[in-house]
């Protein structure tokens, strides 16, 4: 599996970078570590004009700029994951990855449905692998007919017994947690009572989060993962909600969602209408939906917070569906499936302990109903 987070460290990938930890957590995986050449920064924006124009399709068998690696042993599976559609070139500097391994997946995190045509030069890449998963809901149809084959959906995830307040259950000191992009009318009323209560928000402060640098995704995500343990409510949007140049309409259901549920947060905000929604949060106040433009949040945590056993039952609900449901065990289950592979012993025992978190959280759910 090859891995870019020895040098790609954008906050964005590092929900990625989790997963991969992972799998290689309950698997048999060698990662292999690839590393910018000189020419990587340069050559890689070159590309990335390139493969909306290069009617030749030979943009598709490019190296971006990347040190050669060679496989010297055989594999049972190659599988490429994709933060971002650039990625999958990297492919192209990994000398036998599909001579020495038996079966290639590429996971495509997200890619919207708008680029299909857009990108249709660059996509014959995609092609190149036995099996193409796309976790950006409803694009999976589109990309498989442009290929001319199926294409595999597979939603994200989350390290639930990283993000799970159980079995210790820290205080919720924090009273609303907003992380990444936010509605700028619930952000300024939160801003607002911060300033009027004794109430304490945390949110982001820099202008582009996703040009910033991370040190080390695993310590990002442990301290991302403590603060939202220790969160009442949560702020979830849609993905990309206010970037309609990149999405043209589509709606998608991001990794906040997984996170904030699995810290046990009440998450607020919009839910995201799309399939795998409706079908990864169908529980009860799965998402406490308010107007964009802020002017009934305040007025939604005051009522809850006045509720104190109800906003327990959510919680302790949140925490319990996120680890019988969306940890990354179960999506690269999924995934080992798709490419023909059991699933390990390891990922047994992970679900083993994911199953006891749960009955924690269910049975403190069950003591807040009065049961």
């Amino acid at each position: 599996m090859p891995t870019m987070s020895a040098f790609s460290r954008s906050p964005f990938r590092a929900g990625m970078y989790e997963a991969q930890d992972i799998l290689a957590e309950c698997d048999d995986v060698d990662f292999i570590e690839l590393k910018p050449a000189a020419s990587y920064d340069v050559k890689s924006r070159w590309m990335k004009t390139l493969a909306y124009h290069d009617a030749t399709r030979r943009v598709t068998t490019f190296n971006p700029g990347l040190q050669r690696v060679k496989l010297t042993r055989d594999y049972d599976l190659f599988l490429q994951v994709c933060s971002w559609w650039t990625d999958v070139w990297n492919v192209n500097a990994i000398d036998g990855w599909k001579d020495r391994c038996r079966t290639t997946v590429c996971w495509l995190d997200e890619f919207w449905i708008h680029d299909v045509h857009n990108l249709r030069y660059w996509l014959p890449i995609l092609g190149k692998f036995d099996h193409v998963v796309i976790g950006t809901s409803g694009s999976s149809p589109v990309v498989g007919k442009a290929l001319g084959r199926a294409c595999h959906e597979l939603q994200g995830g989350v390290d639930t017994i990283r993000f799970s307040p159980f079995p210790h259950r820290p205080p919720r000191v924090v009273d609303f947690y907003s992380i990444g992009r936010a509605h700028k009318g619930i952000h300024h009323r939160l801003l607002q009572q911060r300033r009027r209560d004794n109430f304490f928000y945390v949110h982001d402060t820099l202008d582009n989060v996703a040009a910033a640098q991370i040190s080390d995704h695993r310590q990002h995500r442990d301290m991302y993962a403590s603060l939202a343990k220790r969160s009442r409510f949560f702020a979830v949007a849609p993905g990309k909600f206010d970037s309609r140049r990149e999405t043209h309409g589509q709606v998608a259901l991001g990794l906040r969602y997984f996170e904030g549920a699995a810290a046990g947060c009440v998450l607020v905000g919009q839910p995201a209408p799309c399939e795998g929604y409706f079908r990864h949060f169908d529980w009860p106040h799965a998402v406490i939906e308010v107007q964009p433009d802020g002017s009934d949040v305040v007025d939604a945590i005051s009522q809850l917070s006045a509720d104190p056993e109800l906003l327990k039952d959510m919680s302790c609900h949140n925490a319990e569906q996120a680890l019988r449901r969306h940890d990354w065990v179960y999506r690269w289950k999924e995934l080992l499936r798709i490419a023909g592979l059991a699933p390990s012993a390891a990922m047994a025992e992970r679900e083993a302990r994911l199953a006891v978190l749960a009955d924690l959280a269910r049975d403190a759910r069950a003591g807040s109903q009065g049961l």
